[in-house]
């Protein structure tokens, strides 16, 4: 770890942060590796190993409903359904206080969307953030607010009780009570989803427990439109994981889209857009982890972070896989 910290912190002091790919012809060149970024749709990516299984089902429910908005939503209700997810929904981590709350957003490709955040006992934040969207003139609903208007709108309310294992670290957690931010898995808080159908309609969902023993009331990226999702149905849509801090800082999403627009590709987009994030964080940067993916309308996509070890899942018509993503720093 000495090592990748003296390297880190040498880089930083050097004015090469951006090393955005060259486009030749439909494929991307990154640092003497090519990696082709032929567009195919339908395509849909969602971010970590846990996007595997809601990729099926946002596949499964494109081809049932012919609807990409559904098929977001349903993909990320995986996620926040499963008792094995420390990051997302109701069975995460904590917060300082051992409660757990839950931040959502969902958009089209038009320009509609709906968030919601600190939000308690919603099983399923992401539906609340599309209600929000289509039954209400607003964009976000936080906390009580949040939970109210999900009773109104029928949705129950789950007993507020940790599940073993998140219990179990927060108690261990509370024996020094102190907050560090760790890098990748151990602390990566969010899947986020985009896809393009066949017909270049675009969609995008992101859903999250947040950062494990964060202080009561704080809200990441992840609910924040532009920051952890953002999409554009002329160009493209882009989705972020990791310290929503340092998201926010850059507004990264809706970052990566605009560079898109200007005409990069989704893989060169995500590239500039980490530099710029690693530029206004310099100070710790080798705790912090952050990473995006994006895809365009013509269904090119692409996928790049701060360090190793992020990884995103690619559902097309050749099936579903796991792919690394490059990053801006080495082990």
């Amino acid at each position: 770890m000495s090592t990748r910290r003296k390297f880190i912190k040498q880089s930083l002091l050097t004015s090469t942060l951006l090393l955005p790919g060259t486009i030749r012809q439909g494929t991307v060149f990154f640092r003497n590796k090519r990696q082709a970024v032929t567009g195919r749709k339908p395509l849909i990516l969602s971010t970590w190993n846990h996007g595997l299984a809601a990729n099926e089902k946002a596949w499964e429910t494109l081809n049932q409903t012919g609807s990409i908005l559904d098929a977001v939503e349903e993909g990320v209700k995986i996620t926040e359904a499963d008792p094995a997810s420390r990051s997302v929904g109701l069975y995460g981590f904590p917060d300082r206080e051992g409660i757990v709350t839950l931040d959502a957003s969902i958009m089209k490709g038009d320009g509609d969307c709906g968030s919601v955040c600190f939000v308690r006992q919603i099983k399923h934040p992401i539906t609340l953030a599309r209600k929000v969207m289509e039954n209400t003139p607003h964009v976000m609903l936080a906390g009580e607010g949040a939970r109210q208007f999900a009773i109104a709108q029928g949705m129950p309310l789950e007993e507020e009780v940790l599940h073993p294992e998140s219990e179990e670290a927060y108690l261990e957690w509370l024996e020094e009570a102190e907050y560090r931010p760790i890098i990748n898995i151990e602390n990566h808080d969010t899947i986020g989803m985009v896809g393009v159908d066949a017909d270049g309609n675009l969609a995008g969902s992101c859903t999250t427990s947040g950062l494990a023993y964060k202080m009561h009331g704080r809200v990441g990226d992840s609910p924040i439109i532009g920051a952890g999702l953002y999409v554009d149905s002329d160009v493209g849509a882009a989705t972020a994981t990791g310290m929503g801090e340092t998201i926010i800082k850059v507004c990264g999403s809706f970052l990566v889209v605009e560079l898109m627009r200007q005409g990069r590709s989704p893989q060169d987009a995500c590239e500039e857009v980490v530099g710029r994030l690693i530029e206004k964080n310099k100070d710790g940067i080798e705790d912090m982890q952050a990473g995006f993916i994006a895809v365009n309308k013509d269904g090119e996509y692409g996928g790049y972070a701060v360090h190793p070890g992020f990884n995103f899942a690619v559902h097309d018509e050749s099936g579903n896989r796991m792919q690394d993503s490059k990053s801006r720093f080495m082990d």
